[in-house]
């Protein structure tokens, strides 16, 4: 019994291919948190205290889930 005419895959089809692999990969790299910026929940109460005075210009702390957020009620930055 003969076999088909082999058919070989094209380069630019095996180079899409590896483009559709690594696109997940980069998509979950995007959802990392930003260096350099400030973190808005923290472990310690005391943790979001000192950021509240140094990075948000107010003072406390409140508690969001098991978290501490700066400033001693949501709306008191204005970004919020």
């Amino acid at each position: 019994m003969a076999n088909g005419p082999q058919l070989k895959p094209s380069p630019w089809l095996l180079a899409l291919g590896s483009v559709a692999l690594l696109l997940p990969t980069t998509a979950l790299a995007q959802n990392k948190q930003p260096t350099g910026g400030v973190p808005a929940l923290y472990a310690t109460q005391a943790e979001a205290e000192k950021a509240a005075k140094e990075h948000f210009h107010c003072t406390g702390a409140h508690r969001m889930g098991n978290q501490w957020m700066p400033c001693s009620t949501h709306t008191k930055h204005p970004k919020h």
